[in-house]
């Protein structure tokens, strides 16, 4: 019976593991009363990139909870931040918040970094995340020179940005001088980059302010660069005359402006490679050129774009993909189409991930010698690696704790006590970022305490959900129960839904759910109850909505709702105007069901909401108001008073449409210069209908009028007669002048032209006058017509002139021009560094200095200075292979730079060269230094060779940098047993001219985890690692046998025991009840494997309410014929005693010491024990296994002990006991505690004639073991394997 016992809690022990381990997860779900003691918690905490605004103080958040109230500390940049030491630094109290004040003093770079807070008390500590504090930046565009752009009807673009580099970045867009966004379309568009795209050019794109903005949102402030002009001309334009006077490179491109087929400006190339990370935006972009403008299209091969993820934007240029994941890997190809072709673009995108949660660690609080677990669980792509840490200390170094293992992304906790209170951190991480979590685990001994209020009244809307909430603490995790009224049992999830959190939820709530609930938490040290009651009220409903309806300016409109509820619940009717309030105008009035609007003016156009609100629900319908419309075209436009500079307009209005014209716009068009092009001319008010207007000269004027009101503009009139104006002399001269020589003997003079509109007459032209300006020279002229730049030859190289550009025409000249600075060309510097000095700082860093050469010798603006350097030789290799040299360049009139990545134990050597805007100086004289020694790489292979039962080859490959001379390598190992857990490291030191090496004395069918390093002077390199596993015993083999299919009432997996070939039973245990099993019994030896196999069934179990029997006849009848057959057999017994002497098997126990009967340990092959935990007898001496314990006569009254010593006794084919007494020995009785004392229980045999093995069945007290007994097995085979398999439900152990 104690065995029975003992196996029956062990069984109920195992089913609870699940249990357990669930409703340790339900508790970590919860919160802790803060008036219970429980480690840190962080609440609340900057982001982990944390930019600030240099303006205004910094504020670091760090807020957490717990008991005792946690105390702070900060780390920056790794090391200990000691506030009190810094007089701008402040904490503030009872937080972990850092405020810095750098308004008054200090800058914002200052405290650029990575902080960490720490939360502490005596339970724990939890930590931040590093907040990387770092000051925004909107720095301003570098000055340039723009060229005006000229460019034929149908040619090309790409308009450059090229915006400054901020932090954040900046927010991209092109506007004019009026600040007015430029128009974009299929034709002209801006790129992801900033710049701004022309499939084609048209002479409306004609202007002269092209400007790129970039807003830095953070800081607010907007930078602006240069405009940019273009002019857009048509060849047919041009003369002859003028187009012979035209070089390729006055014209921005040289493509012709005929119709032309699809090329991409971006990307370039037929493929092309993105790459994105998981969650954020993919944004693939094509932007093409031809003519007519070419249309994009979008596909994925071999796959579908996905569905509601997917948009386009930029006029189908840019293809976006929102909440990208690593199934939007692919090939997406977009293609450009027009009239004369088409063009193919693949770009091929890869999804990567930044670590990601899939099982986030989760508080756990546990009661005194409870278990449970941390599970941290993240994924990403690369496969993000897992590491834990306790209170903010790596978990590797941190203090053992007996309750905790640690099982890769698992901690197991066991048997936990107070002391077992802790904060873990998990951290993912992987490339592209990390995870950190805290949770803590704190034990807890507490009784249940309901946290929601007693007597609570819930009110429900008829057929919805009812949520009755029972927020409960205690620890062990208490159990909840839910009853309705005063009678009744517990509720059940037939009707109900228990949630994890103690909320019962009514799916579909009715009246008859109407009534008080209570809820009742309990565990073994108390219990508590709550009352709650619940109310079912009817839904809110709008039986009369609002309709839609078109009204005119100054009318009268009116809206209906009405509305039934419930009559205990007071609505409220609120009407709402485009979700926003009615407003604020006595020409809105409502009553309890109607809206009425009068004098309905166009801004009361829109949707108007009636909305019935109860404290328990609300209901709403909506209908729209329209109100029309802009204003009707002026007409009949007329002009008059027609002089030199001016002309007056006059024109008839269109229909108001019931909104007032607030203003007339006036545009005109110049038909001589920009036809097609439409200007902005003046704006008078809406009463006006004439406008005096003020010309320039040389222009074919025509003019057109627009209305506008407060709905908006009217579309434009028919165009006025033309009037062109006389022409006059140029009154302004062209911008942008600038020399610059592009040869050593020449200076280049450009500058932006006029356009035809600025021109002020026929035959514009240009002079062009210079001189230079150290010199006592006149000054030279030159005019020339159609250009916009000109060389002068045979000029001193470098060598500073003074430079004019005048416009004139036909008329005569514009106002004198201002002389501007440039040089004439460069030539390459003359003179090369000297006093070239090398300092090594470090085996992979070294610093170099020069003099500067003298400012002459430049001959040209200077650039900075040019270091080559190569490796010139490999100390440890000694070979002199040719390496390619590789810059760096250094900006300016530097004098030193630092030369970083050098390889360690090497020979190098560098020269240093001037650098100019036509190219390099001359070399220096090279100059080597030599880089000290430097830690290896891990060995470049290692493997294991040669296993046998107790030894190991390693073989490794030297490290492919070994960084010096290797001194030696050092090997560490250690096993692994069979739950992984690591045992105790080895290291040896072996020789570095060794590549080979072989560990002896190791334990057989054991795994074994290597760490290889290599050495120099310097230290240990990376590690490499390996694992092994030792070879097996052939006699000692375990595993478990497939399962025939379609036995019993499912497949089962087969449980497979380990005998010793000597032996011929044994006992099988945890079976289940009333249960038929499959028993295969196998042997393996030098012939191979044979088996043979039958079915049994264990006993049934014992009746929950049984007969006596007692009283029954057939038991009277039954029990005399037993203890007849016992008398006549001790009878026989006592007789065969009396004749004494030993028998065979005696002499062969005194001679082996019954080893027999001494299991098989699996993992070396020695013999164990049969023991249990009641008593622990030695053996007699010279056996090598402890005695278990002696039979009980009490403990099993019928036991085959009675019947004969040892188990060496066989049962013959009829079931009979066979066999040769002796006096009573302890090696008998070991032999018989394998299947019977360790089973406590009565026999009885069962025969197979079909099968060469016996087996026991009991039929009594015992329903979940077996002895299982076997005819020995020939001495050839070596292992005897016992199977057993559950035929009708899984096997219980």
């Amino acid at each position: 019976m104690p065995l029975h016992m003992m196996l029956k809690k062990k069984h109920l022990s195992a089913g609870r593991v699940p249990l357990i381990l669930f409703l340790c997860q339900l508790i970590s779900a919860l919160d802790v009363p803060l008036d219970l003691v429980q480690p840190p918690t962080i609440t609340q905490q900057s982001p982990k990139d944390y930019i600030i605004d240099p303006r205004e103080n910094i504020v670091i958040q760090c807020e957490a909870k717990g008991k005792p109230p946690p105390s702070f500390s900060w780390t920056r940049n790794g090391t200990h931040f000691d506030i009190d030491k810094d007089p701008l630094v402040t904490m503030k109290p009872g937080s972990g918040t850092l405020v810095i004040n750098i308004m008054s003093e200090g800058k914002a770079e200052t405290y650029e970094g990575v902080y960490q807070c720490t939360a502490r008390n005596e339970r724990g500590a939890a930590i931040s995340n590093n907040i990387v504090v770092r000051p925004s930046r909107s720095p301003l565009w570098t000055k340039e020179r723009l060229e005006p752009i000229v460019l034929r009807n149908g040619q090309s673009l790409v308009l450059p940005c090229r915006p400054p580099i901020g932090l954040p970045p900046a927010i991209i867009f092109w506007m004019d001088n009026s600040f007015q966004r430029l128009p974009q379309s299929e034709r002209v568009s801006q790129g992801l980059n900033g710049d701004l795209y022309f499939s084609n050019v048209l002479p409306e794109d004609t202007r002269e302010d092209y400007i790129c903005y970039a807003r830095f949102n953070h800081t607010q402030t907007i930078q602006q660069k240069q405009p940019i002009s273009l002019k857009v001309i048509s060849v047919d334009e041009l003369n002859d005359t003028i187009a012979a006077n035209l070089s390729d490179t006055e014209l921005y491109g040289a493509k012709s402006s005929k119709e032309r087929p699809p090329t991409f400006l971006t990307p370039e190339g037929n493929e092309s490679h993105k790459e994105e990370l998981r969650g954020n935006v993919l944004s693939l972009e094509c932007i093409a050129e031809g003519l007519p403008t070419p249309i994009i299209y979008w596909i994925k091969e071999d796959g579908t774009l996905p569905v509601n993820r997917t948009f386009y934007r930029n006029f189908r240029k840019t293809l976006q993909i929102i909440r990208v994941s690593e199934a939007d890997s692919g090939n997406y190809q977009c293609i450009a189409k027009n009239t004369l072709g088409a063009v193919h673009h693949t770009i091929s995108v890869t999804v990567k991930a930044a670590p990601y949660w899939i099982v986030a660690p989760q508080n756990l609080v546990l009661s005194p010698g409870e278990n449970g677990t941390l599970i941290c669980r993240a994924n990403g792509n690369p496969k993000p690696r897992i590491s834990w840490l306790t209170n903010g200390v790596p978990i590797e170094i941190a203090l053992d704790d007996p309750s905790r293992k640690i099982d890769g992304d698992t901690i197991i906790f066991s048997n936990v006590q107070e002391s077992s209170s802790a904060v873990y951190q998990c951290n993912a991480s992987n490339k592209y970022g990390y995870l950190l979590a805290n949770a803590f685990v704190n034990v807890l001994a507490e009784p249940p305490r309901i946290l929601t209020s007693a007597n609570t009244l819930y009110q429900v809307i008829s057929n919805r959900p009812a949520l009755l909430d029972c927020a409960f603490f205690g620890s062990p995790m208490p159990t909840i129960e839910w009853f309705k009224g005063t009678k009744g049992g517990a509720l059940h999830e037939d009707i109900y839904v228990l949630h994890d959190n103690g909320t019962l939820e009514i799916p579909v709530a009715q009246k008859d759910s109407t009534g008080t609930y209570t809820c009742v938490a309990w565990n073994k040290l108390g219990m508590a109850k709550n009352e709650v009651h619940l109310e079912i009220k009817d839904p809110t409903r709008i039986i009369k909505q609002p309709e839609y309806a078109v009204v005119q300016r100054g009318s009268k409109v009116s809206f209906e709702c009405k509305v039934k509820h419930d009559h205990t619940l007071i609505p409220t009717i609120m009407w709402l105007k485009d979700n926003g309030e009615l407003p604020n105008d006595e020409r809105f009035s409502t009553d309890k069901d109607h809206l009425v609007v009068s004098d309905v003016k166009d801004d009361d156009g829109g949707t108007y909401t009636c909305t019935a609100n109860t404290t328990l629900d609300s209901a709403s319908a909506s209908a729209v108001l329209r109100v029309v419309d802009v204003p009707n075209p002026p007409f009949d436009l007329e002009l008059t008073n027609q002089l030199d500079k001016s002309v007056q307009l006059t024109w008839t209005p269109g229909d108001d449409n019931n909104s007032p014209i607030t203003k007339f716009i006036i545009e005109y068009e110049d038909a001589m210069h920009e036809a097609g092009l439409w200007r902005h001319q003046a704006e008078v008010s809406g009463t006006q209908t004439t406008a005096q207007l003020k010309l320039s000269p040389y222009v074919n004027y025509s003019f057109r009028v627009m209305a506008e009101n407060s709905i908006g503009r009217s579309m434009p009139s028919e165009a006025s007669e033309q009037y062109l104006t006389k022409a006059a002399e140029p009154d302004q001269n062209p911008t942008a002048v600038e020399g610059l020589g592009t040869e050593p003997d020449n200076l280049v003079i450009t500058w932006k032209p006029l356009n035809g509109f600025q021109s002020n007459g026929p035959g514009l032209q240009y002079k062009v006058s210079w001189r230079q300006k150290d010199g006592d020279d006149e000054w030279t002229s030159v005019v020339v017509a159609n250009v916009s730049k000109y060389i002068v030859s045979g000029t001193p190289t470098f060598v500073p002139y003074l430079i004019k550009v005048q416009a004139l025409n036909d008329v005569g000249f514009a106002p004198e021009p201002a002389a501007v600075m440039g040089h004439s060309g460069e030539d390459l510097p003359m003179v090369a560094p000297g006093n070239v000095r090398v300092n090594v700082v470090n085996s992979t860093l070294a610093e170099v200095h020069w003099d500067p050469v003298p400012p002459k010798s430049v001959r040209g603006h200077l650039q900075g200075y040019r270091i080559y350097y190569w490796k010139a030789q490999s100390s440890s290799k000694r070979n002199r292979r040719h390496i390619e040299k590789k810059i760096l360049t250094f900006q300016g009139s530097k004098t030193h730079g630092m030369l970083p990545g050098l390889q360690p134990y090497s020979h190098y050597a560098l020269n240093v060269r001037v650098v100019n805007g036509k190219g390099e100086g001359p070399a220096s004289t090279d100059r080597g230094f030599h880089t000290p020694e430097g830690v290896p790489s891990a060995p470049s292979s290692l493997k294991i060779v040669n296993p046998t039962l107790d030894s190991l080859t390693l073989e490794w490959d030297p490290p492919s940098h070994p960084n010096g001379i290797l001194t030696e390598y050092i090997l560490k190992y250690q096993p692994i047993n069979s739950t992984h857990e690591l045992g105790p490291l080895v290291d040896l030191k072996i020789p570095a001219n060794k590549t080979r090496w072989t560990l002896k004395n190791l334990n057989f069918s054991t795994r074994y985890k290597f760490y290889l390093y290599a050495q120099t002077s310097v230290g240990s390199g990376s590690q490499i690692t390996e694992e092994a596993i030792t070879t097996v015993d052939e006699g000692k083999k375990a595993g478990i046998l497939p399962p025939d299919v379609g036995a019993g009432k499912g497949k089962e997996e087969w449980r497979k025991e380990i005998v010793n070939g000597s032996r011929s039973f044994f006992g099988l245990k945890g079976l289940m009840p009333g249960t038929a099993y499959k028993v295969r019994v196998g042997a393996e030896g030098d012939s191979g494997f044979v088996s043979s196999e039958d079915v049994f069934e264990t006993g049934p179990a014992m009746a929950s309410r049984q007969v006596d029997i007692a009283t029954q006849g057939w038991f009277i009848g039954l029990m005399c014929a037993v203890a007849l057959l016992i008398l006549i057999l001790l009878i026989v017994c006592f007789i065969r005693r009396n004749k004494g002497g030993k028998y065979p098997v005696k002499e062969k126990e005194d001679a082996h010491a019954d080893p027999e009967i001494q299991p098989m340990k699996e993992d070396d092959g020695t013999f164990g024990e049969y023991s249990d935990a009641e008593d622990h007898k030695p053996l007699k001496k010279g056996s090598r296994t402890p005695s278990d314990r002696t039979v009980k006569k009490e403990d099993s009254d019928d036991s085959l002990v009675d019947y004969g010593e040892g188990v060496n006794g066989q049962f013959n084919e009829d079931g009979s006991f066979i066999g040769q007494y002796s006096e009573s020995r302890p090696g008998n009785e070991q032999r018989w505690k394998l299947c019977g004392q360790e089973m406590e229980a009565r026999t009885m045999g069962i025969s197979s004639t079909n099968r060469n093995w016996r087996r026991t069945l009991d039929l009594n007290q015992e329903k979940n073991a077996l002895c299982l007994m076997t005819s020995a097995t020939p001495p050839v085979l070596q292992t005897t394997q016992v199977i057993v398999m559950n035929l009708e439900g899984s096997f219980k152990d």
